[in-house]
């Protein structure tokens, strides 16, 4: 099953780009990827789960074939408000959100600034402080303190991300390949604005998430990596004490990044979720 590849002009007059798998009348799911990422980062997902759904994957600001943006709105409000124009472009009334690390926060507030339009909501790897403590923060502020713009081949791009996820399969490894980075003047270069996200990440305060995780209205799965450094176990069952509408799950053998680590049981996870709620209409 190929996308189609998609755009639409946010509020600003930003081109954002977007995946669509599936027809119109499937049940719709809006994912949403993390601080590097782009929208084929979901490809595994939307394969495995099969038909039946009508998927959008959003290559958020700075990231794909969706425009740049200033530094300084590479935040959450302005994220919100891309999703929020992307969802209204689609027309959907109701719908399933899935967002990983920035996508989750984002996919979290989305939430909490909407009321009433989530059917289900899935978040990976991320809660109320994952981004501004712990070793996780620090990871990510180290890495985007230290990546290179640019490298001077293929073969250095390669091993960059070897060097820098050395658990990352064959298959991860050529889906960033192909998908983050791309030849130009004689240099390999990011598709992704890594210059203006990393000026961000180091200098926007992150949003609290605990506002967003506490007003929670409809079912929500968080789903850790067993590994994972960015998202405590304390932090885990803090929230599904804190609402009734959550519901938690940890995945051995996996880091930040369930969905590369352990792609079957992430895959299995997420369908197992969305057939346990009821059909929402597109």
């Amino acid at each position: 099953m190929s996308p189609a590849s998609c755009f639409f002009t946010n509020r600003t007059g930003l081109r954002l780009h977007f995946l669509q798998w599936g027809e119109p009348s499937g049940v719709p799911l809006v994912l949403l990827h993390g601080l590097r990422a782009y929208a084929q980062t979901w490809e595994s997902l939307v394969q495995a789960l099969g038909p039946g759904y009508c998927v959008y994957a959003l290559d958020q600001r700075g990231r794909g074939l969706s425009d740049w943006a200033t530094p300084s709105s590479y935040h959450t409000q302005s994220y919100v408000e891309d999703v929020e124009d992307f969802v209204a472009h689609l027309g959907l009334q109701r719908f399933v959100l899935l967002g990983h690390s920035l996508g989750g926060a984002n996919a979290l507030e989305y939430a909490r600034q909407n009321p009433g339009r989530l059917h289900g909501l899935i978040i990976e790897d991320i809660g109320p402080g994952s981004s501004s403590q712990g070793d996780g923060a620090a990871r990510i502020r180290r890495e985007m303190s230290q990546t290179p713009l640019h490298f001077d081949s293929w073969a250095s791009a390669r091993a960059f991300w070897q060097a820098s996820r050395p658990g990352l399969s064959e298959q991860g490894l050529a889906s960033r390949l192909a998908h983050s980075m791309k030849a130009h003047e004689g240099l390999i270069s990011w598709r992704h604005d890594q210059q203006g996200i990393a000026e961000a990440r180091l200098s926007i305060e992150p949003t609290d998430l605990w506002p967003a995780v506490r007003a929670l209205d409809c079912p929500t799965l968080f789903i850790r990596g067993g590994r994972s450094d960015f998202l405590p176990t304390a932090t885990l069952q803090a929230m599904r004490d804190s609402n009734r509408q959550v519901q938690t799950v940890e995945v051995a053998h996996a880091s930040h990044y369930v969905h590369d680590d352990q792609g079957e049981t992430f895959n299995r996870l997420v369908a197992d979720f969305l057939a346990s709620l009821t059909t929402p209409s597109p």
